[in-house]
Parts: C-alpha cells; structure tokens; sequence
C-alpha cells in the first residue's frame, strides 16, 4: 500500500466552491482500480489549503492507472483550475 499527498492551495475565495466540487470529484477516484481510501482536511490556520491523502494498493495504481485514464481528464477538468499554485504531490510507502 502507498500514500498519496498533496497540499491543495486553493484560490482565496473559490474554497466553498472547490469544496462542493470535490464531493462530484471524489466519485472519480473511489471507482479507480487500486483505490483504497482517501480524506480531504482543512488547514486550520490557512483557510485556503487542504491536505489531500489518498491510499493506493499499489504506486502504479495511481502513476498509470488513474493519470493515465479517461476518468483523470475528468478529475482535471473539475479540480485543477481551482489550485494556485499546481499542487506538489509525493507518495509515501515504508513504514518505518
């Protein structure tokens, strides 16, 4: 299993809206093969920024199998204009 993070930057006063938007988005991802979980939190300090944590059985299961898919196009066309700046996303794997 791997974790996928990103720091979602939202435009100031776009946060309701993105918000609403990624309840339609998050649809998109659950139904990706390797999907296993994923939150969205609000920054309490930054009213704009949102950690996004998804879990993937595998890391190819995100790297090829969703941002390589239709259902990606799809996930771009209703989140990414919303970020500002483009989210650094990293994933994480070894428990240590």
């Amino acid at each position: 299993m791997i974790t996928e993070i990103a720091i979602l930057d939202v435009k100031k006063g776009q946060e309701k809206s993105f918000e609403n938007t990624f309840k339609e988005a998050q649809k998109i991802i659950s139904s990706m093969n390797g999907y296993i979980s994923h939150s969205l939190q609000k920054c309490l300090e930054n009213n704009s920024r949102y950690l996004l944590r998804v879990e993937w059985e595998t890391l190819e299961d995100h790297t090829i199998g969703f941002r390589e898919s239709s259902e990606y196009k799809q996930w771009k066309e209703l989140l990414h204009h919303y970020y500002e700046p483009f989210p650094t996303v990293e994933h994480y794997g070894k428990n240590l």
